[in-house]
């Protein structure tokens, strides 16, 4: 059971529970549907664990390849490509069908969406681009989507800019840690930007670019009406700190300052979500 619940990454499965909600919030009206959150947050779940369990079936071969992934149940062989197969397959059409049935037919579309262009698209672009880190943010972007989809049954202005700043904030939160872990990416064959670019020149000005576009982004929900003037001033800190980051990576190019970049992004997106959450106007 501890295999099959690896196979799901709990840990990038909460990180969509926590965004979905966030989404789910902001797009309520009126008294809040905690039955649809909960409704929602499972269909959710199940769909993104299930992607996850057959991103890892899809590139169990390389897996084997990566110090920092040979342990996962099927590189290890505790559980067989058979057995992950059918469980993703089984869990990603069940929580597609829980959303179609128990919340609405467009939060299944959007999670359809995120599942199409994380296996079909991202997954087997990594192998081939250095732009399949920008391929990779679409999926990474639309769980706001799901849930805003989830609460209104529509898909308007204020989703598109949730979708915008975690479109944004997924490209140097991803390059951040291809860079911290280019050494294993590089022996699996994945073409990663860091990888391609020893120098990190060019990586870290990619970065600096999307955390200059991310902080003028991230507030334009207080210009829409959607959060107050204290989302506002939170999330100008809170672009700026993110900035200073990228700005000193962009000068050392060294693998701390990735790691470094890497949880501040964690800490940025946690940050600007709870107060664009209790902010909402």
């Amino acid at each position: 059971m501890k295999d099959f619940i690896a196979l799901t990454k709990p840990g990038l499965v909460m990180m969509v529970v926590l965004t979905t909600c966030v989404g789910f919030y902001l797009g309520s009206i009126g008294p809040f549907d905690w039955l649809l959150l909960i409704h929602t947050l499972i269909g959710t779940s199940l769909s993104a664990g299930g992607s996850l369990a057959l991103n890892q079936f899809i590139e169990r071969d390389r897996d084997a390849m990566m110090h920092r992934t040979q342990k996962r149940p099927l590189p290890s062989g505790r559980l067989q490509p058979r057995q992950a197969l059918w469980f993703g397959v089984g869990i990603t059409i069940f929580g597609m069908a829980y959303l179609a049935l128990l919340v609405n037919v467009l939060s299944c579309l959007v999670t359809i969406s995120i599942t199409t262009s994380y296996l079909f698209l991202y997954t087997p672009l990594k192998q081939r681009t250095t732009l399949s880190t920008v391929f990779g943010a679409i999926p990474g972007a639309l769980p706001p989507v799901t849930g805003w989809a989830a609460a209104r049954n529509e898909i308007g202005l204020e989703s598109g800019v949730l979708f915008t700043i975690m479109f944004l904030w997924q490209l140097p939160h991803a390059l951040a840690l291809a860079w911290m872990y280019r050494d294993d990416y590089a022996r699996a064959g994945f073409q990663l930007l860091p990888i391609v670019d020893p120098d990190g020149r060019v990586t870290s000005t990619q970065i600096l670019i999307n955390c200059l576009a991310l902080t003028a982004v991230s507030l334009t929900p207080t210009i829409i009406g959607l959060t107050g003037m204290l989302y506002f001033f939170v999330a100008l800190g809170a672009g700026l700190g993110f900035l200073g980051f990228a700005v000193h990576l962009t000068i050392t190019r060294t693998s701390a300052s990735a790691r470094k970049l890497f949880f501040a992004s964690l800490l940025f997106l946690l940050v600007q979500f709870v107060t664009m959450a209790i902010d909402k106007v």
